[in-house]
């Protein structure tokens, strides 16, 4: 009974069987409280560890997805058409920006430390958090009035990558 639960929500002959050993093994060290439906209990776990299986290797396949693409260079057309819109209104916000905020912004995201970027821009270390912040706000205003003024695509926000 639990065997063909799991296969009928898997699929998958060899995982059905491993699943249906952890459903016994949970029944072996964690009985349940109430034996009154104990033909439930198992069910029920045994749909559990099916759906926690699924959503694993859905994980899986994404992670290995992304991986191949990288390893090949291959992305989606529309993926990349979506990468190179929101490329061009990043430099386009970029370019709009004073000097400082632009220098701010980008070293910010390139990973350097409020040290390092306050010896770039020669202010004080304690004033690169205000000007990042300020910088940040004027970036996001520029992109969206930039991103509702452009045919961009429908229902994509404004994750410019500059945080």
């Amino acid at each position: 009974m639990v065997y063909r639960r799991l296969y009928y929500l898997l699929g998958e002959r060899a995982a059905a069987e491993d699943l249906t050993q952890e459903v016994f093994l949970k029944l072996y060290h964690q009985p349940p409280r109430d034996n009154s439906n104990l033909g439930g209990w198992l069910l029920r776990v045994a749909a559990n560890l099916a759906y926690n299986y699924l959503r694993g290797e859905e994980r899986r396949r994404r992670r290995e997805e992304g991986q191949f693409r990288e390893e090949t260079g291959v992305i989606p057309l529309e993926e990349a058409v979506m990468r190179s819109q929101e490329a061009r209104l990043v430099h386009q916000c970029l370019a709009k920006l004073p000097p400082r905020d632009r220098i701010c912004l980008l070293l910010k995201n390139a990973g350097h430390s409020y040290a390092e970027i306050a010896a770039v821009v020669k202010v004080d270390k304690n004033s690169v958090g205000t000007i990042l912040a300020r910088a940040r706000r004027h970036f996001a205003d520029l992109y969206k009035e930039l991103e509702g003024r452009d045919d961009h695509v429908p229902g994509r926000g404004s994750s410019s990558g500059l945080s």
